[in-house]
């Protein structure tokens, strides 16, 4: 691969940079476990779902096979677990079925956790050595991006987990109650405008992003407006109180015979009373202020149209991003709820972090996409059929993961994640 010295730090720096951030990420897995017993760990509440101790297996195999496997002479660990716990990568062998990952009662919690510490410790060695070349560093980076996307999955997952237990018992019960003022939503107007989308090539450039995140192109965009900050929990109640579950001209023919058939009349982890819901911490009562999240594309798609208004492409939210300040919380400040803005602010607030947005944007390639290299080439550009873009991350995104040309994606269904909506309108 080409790579400018102007840009791309010396082997040995890299090494030790690469070190302390492998290091960093994997106990930060193991924190995020550590409140769950190895019951809580097995178990898998639906099938977009995975259990934790999958996911703390998986992103070690992914070292194992990506990094440790392409060094000479390197034999597994124990070769029948490369069917376990590989996810989707169909070029390099089977894989156990995703909707039974919950059926792994063995190997036991311990032994997934020694194997974790196994993994470490040999990839630890070959980054002190430095020893490691450009391909596999590339595969190790990539690898931690990857366990931090699992991060934020881990807590979604066992959220769902613990909320279909009847006892709905809490993940952590020392998790801080935060409350925010009321922020006036206002109207940020961009006249039309011609705005670079998407990040350079990585690892052609120093700066992780990616496949889908590439190439830069330049995108016409519409003069618009957004909304300066996610829609609130008091703003999506009126939607309700007003009848918008039973509107069925608000709603997608999808999402209202979805929404019918499983009978939604609020988000995901609301009580009926829409007094309560069901975090992290457990029940608290509902902050009027704070962003509404647990809500699938075509709830914030419904409540848009409501609101005489609509959701914006996903290139008015980048175009929008830059020039906003990292603003929100993220899992990193140990609420793992979104909350409101701590302060007005005349500008956008909030574009990053408490809740991912949705867009009215499908997934898709962008033009002269180039999937990354070999297997890992399955990462995300298969999936870019039936999915809908979501941008900023959230109160679960560990700090410092995703930026502004980042593409998250899910079904229009997914209500599991910390899922939220801004506004958008446009403008003559």
């Amino acid at each position: 691969m080409n790579r400018s010295l102007a840009t791309v730090p010396s082997a040995s720096s890299r090494h030790a940079l690469l070190a302390d951030h492998f290091a960093h990420v994997r106990q930060r897995s193991l924190a995020l476990a550590a409140p769950l017993s190895a019951e809580d760990a097995m178990v898998q509440s639906m099938a977009d779902a995975s259990p934790t101790k999958w996911h703390l297996a998986h992103t070690t195999w992914f070292f194992e096979r990506f990094v440790l496997g392409t060094q000479p002479g390197y034999q597994p660990l124990q070769p029948e677990w490369h069917f376990l716990f590989n996810s989707y990568y169909e070029t390099i062998g089977p894989a156990h079925a995703r909707p039974q990952r919950g059926l792994l009662s063995r190997p036991s919690l311990d032994q997934v956790g020694r194997y974790r510490a196994h993994i470490d410790e040999q990839v630890l060695n070959l980054l002190r050595r430095e020893v490691l070349d450009d391909e596999t560093l590339d595969h190790l980076q990539l690898g931690l991006q990857h366990e931090q996307q699992h991060q934020e999955l881990l807590l979604t997952d066992i959220k769902h987990a613990l909320w279909s237990n009847p006892l709905q018992p809490a993940y952590r019960e020392d998790l801080a109650v935060t409350t925010g003022s009321l922020q006036p939503l206002q109207w940020i107007e961009s006249p039309e405008r011609i705005a670079w989308i998407g990040a350079p090539a990585w690892p052609d450039n120093a700066a992780f992003a990616y496949d889908n995140e590439s190439p830069p192109h330049r995108v016409i965009v519409p003069a618009h407006a957004l909304a300066s900050r996610p829609v609130n929990n008091a703003e999506f109640a009126a939607f309700i109180a007003d009848g918008g579950y039973r509107q069925v001209q608000l709603w997608m023919s999808e999402g209202w015979t979805l929404s019918q058939a499983e009978g939604w009349q609020h988000p995901l982890y609301w009580d009926d009373a829409l007094e309560r819901e069901y975090t992290l911490g457990g029940w608290r009562a509902l902050d009027p202020n704070a962003p509404v999240c647990h809500i699938s594309y075509y709830e914030a798609d419904a409540y848009a149209r409501w609101a005489g208004a609509r959701l914006p492409t996903e290139f008015e939210w980048e175009a929008a991003a830059p020039e906003q300040a990292t603003d929100g919380h993220f899992a990193d400040d140990d609420r793992l709820h979104p909350s409101a803005a701590a302060s007005p602010d005349r500008g956008l607030q909030q574009m990053h972090g408490d809740v991912w947005e949705w867009t009215s944007s499908a997934y898709g390639p962008y033009p002269g996409f180039r999937t990354f290299p070999g297997s890992l080439g399955e990462y995300n550009g298969k999936f870019m059929s039936g999915q809908w873009i979501l941008r900023g991350g959230s109160c679960a995104t560990p700090r410092g993961h995703v930026r502004a040309s980042y593409r998250n994606f899910f079904n229009p269904s997914a209500r599991w994640q910390f899922a939220g909506v801004r506004l958008a309108r446009d403008l003559q």
